[in-house]
């Protein structure tokens, strides 16, 4: 068997998630603040973290639709500030502009872009994300051949729709697609019942949870090339 192509996950896969959230989140408050104060009026944290689930639960068609779930919490939040719904689509629209340009701003793994840079040169490389993170706006932008999004698809890791939708694009047999993640079961078992190569990293250290295993484990991002180069 031969490898063809590459798909990675991105959140805690090329880069940690956690950081680049709060960053984002920050940038949204922040514009929220300045520019719709009445919500810390009328939120407390507390509130606000329930009003948030509440959404959630009022939307379950947009569970694989990550931005506009955010959207329709910034929306709702701001008609129960007490804003117009002019005002509060307008809001939701440039809330979540500021937000989505904060959360493209990630700091790579320090050898992700070296081993993206080397793997492009004989594999096709594709990203599969249930976030909103763009590797299109990233410095790896150059290294990847495409990119879905479960807002995209319609349906989340580790729904086969993904999965299968890279394959459509490659062209080629699952077994010869290796898909790298952190997830051992949105990743690994999700890829894995398609029919694709996996390979798991562990960049804290994890444990394996159980289950059969993906076909290689990693730690970091540098014992990837050689890991491919076994399976290829």
């Amino acid at each position: 068997m031969t490898v063809a192509a590459i798909t990675f996950d991105l959140d805690n896969t090329l880069w940690a998630v956690e950081p680049v959230l709060r960053h984002a989140e920050r940038a949204q408050q922040d514009w929220l603040l300045a520019n719709r104060p009445r919500i810390a009026d009328t939120f407390d944290p507390p509130a606000l973290f329930e009003f948030n689930k509440s959404v959630w639960k009022r939307h379950p068609q947009l569970a694989h639709h990550v931005s506009q779930m955010r959207k329709q919490m910034l929306y709702e939040l701001q008609l129960m500030a007490g804003y117009s719904e002019e005002a509060a689509h307008s809001g939701a629209r440039k809330a979540f502009d500021v937000f989505l340009r904060a959360r493209q701003q990630v700091e790579f793994y320090a050898e992700a872009l070296e081993v993206l840079e080397l793997l492009a040169q004989d594999y096709t490389l594709g990203a599969l994300t249930n976030g909103n993170a763009d590797i299109y706006k990233t410095d790896a932008a150059a290294y990847f051949d495409f990119a879905f999004l479960a807002e995209d698809i319609g349906a989340s890791k580790p729904h086969p729709n993904m999965f299968q939708a890279a394959v459509e694009r490659v062209g080629v047999p699952a077994e010869q697609i290796v898909h790298v993640g952190d997830d051992p079961e949105h990743d690994i078992r999700g890829a894995r019942n398609v029919g694709l190569r996996t390979v798991w990293i562990s960049s804290n250290g994890e444990a394996w949870p159980g289950g059969p295993r993906a076909d290689a484990e990693i730690t970091n991002l540098g014992q990837l090339p050689s890991v491919i180069d076994r399976i290829h």
